[in-house]
């Protein structure tokens, strides 16, 4: 077995104490390891408290600066609108499985949020979808819309995700994503991105595809300024409330108040029976 010396094992030079622009805090000069002012990016949390809203301060912490009235306004609406997922969501089952399980009720949500993080009309999909707006919201969307339906065909089975956070829902358009989208582009903080996607959504219509509840997120992130990277947790966030009062709800009730999966709906995917076999 080769050797190595100490030195090798541990090249890097490891900082000595945490760094973070985000949170500062003033040590109480008899106990330093309580804080006796704290302030979220230079601003005093005992002030905002007093001063601003949650969305407020939501903002602060993400994007390092307060929002503007407009701003504000547009991401609260945004935050209404999603602040539920929905029964026939999978982070949702996830919930309420977690909780009818009897599962201990603190880990309704890390579960859920789990579930919710994922690629699929979750936050995963969030992030790809802030990164396709920011690169095709300087095109036309007329011209990438159509690009995209001519270069692609629907799948065989299950719905059609013609790009992040655009596609079809159980086999047509969501109406509640198309509603939510047209509502925030009136806004007077609503930006290119929000305007770019309804002029996409227009078109891809014709196909039976529109906004994904995950694309309007998206849309409302970029032109707040967030960074990709952020609309996955921020995404989470926003939808968490929802899957805390689903699972709330099903605490005490027995496991029959759930569906369970009978033979004639357990369907096996043809590539997981050739593995099998």
């Amino acid at each position: 077995m080769a050797k190595y010396r100490k030195e090798e094992l541990r090249p890097a030079k490891y900082a000595t104490r945490i760094v973070t622009r985000v949170w500062q805090e003033e040590p109480l000069p008899e106990n330093p390891y309580l804080a006796g002012r704290c302030r979220c990016h230079g601003y005093d949390i005992m002030e905002l408290m007093r001063k601003r809203s949650f969305v407020d301060v939501l903002f602060l912490l993400l994007n390092g600066e307060l929002p503007t009235p407009e701003q504000k306004d547009l991401l609260e609406a945004l935050m209404i609108a999603l602040i539920n997922p929905g029964p026939r969501h999978p982070a949702t089952w996830a919930a309420m499985n977690t909780a009818i399980g009897k599962t201990n009720p603190a880990h309704i949500l890390p579960i859920s949020m789990s579930v919710l993080g994922g690629d699929h009309l979750g936050g995963g999909q969030v992030e790809a979808a802030i990164r396709f707006l920011r690169k095709e919201q300087k095109k036309d969307s007329i011209n990438c819309a159509e690009r995209l339906l001519s270069s692609q065909s629907p799948p065989d089975r299950g719905d059609w995700q013609i790009a992040p956070g655009f596609g079809s829902r159980y086999g047509g358009i969501d109406p509640l994503p198309q509603e939510i989208a047209a509502e925030l582009t009136k806004m007077p903080g609503s930006g290119p991105a929000l305007k770019w996607g309804c002029g996409f959504a227009e078109v891809i219509k014709t196909e039976g595809l529109g906004w994904l509840t995950t694309g309007v997120a998206a849309a409302v992130f970029c032109d707040l300024g967030f960074n990709p990277r952020a609309g996955s947790g921020l995404f989470q966030i926003i939808n968490s409330p929802g899957l805390l009062a689903h699972g709330l709800e099903m605490l005490n009730k027995p496991a029959t108040s759930m569906p369970f999966l009978d033979d004639r709906h357990y369907v096996i995917a043809e590539e997981a029976k050739k593995k099998k076999d």
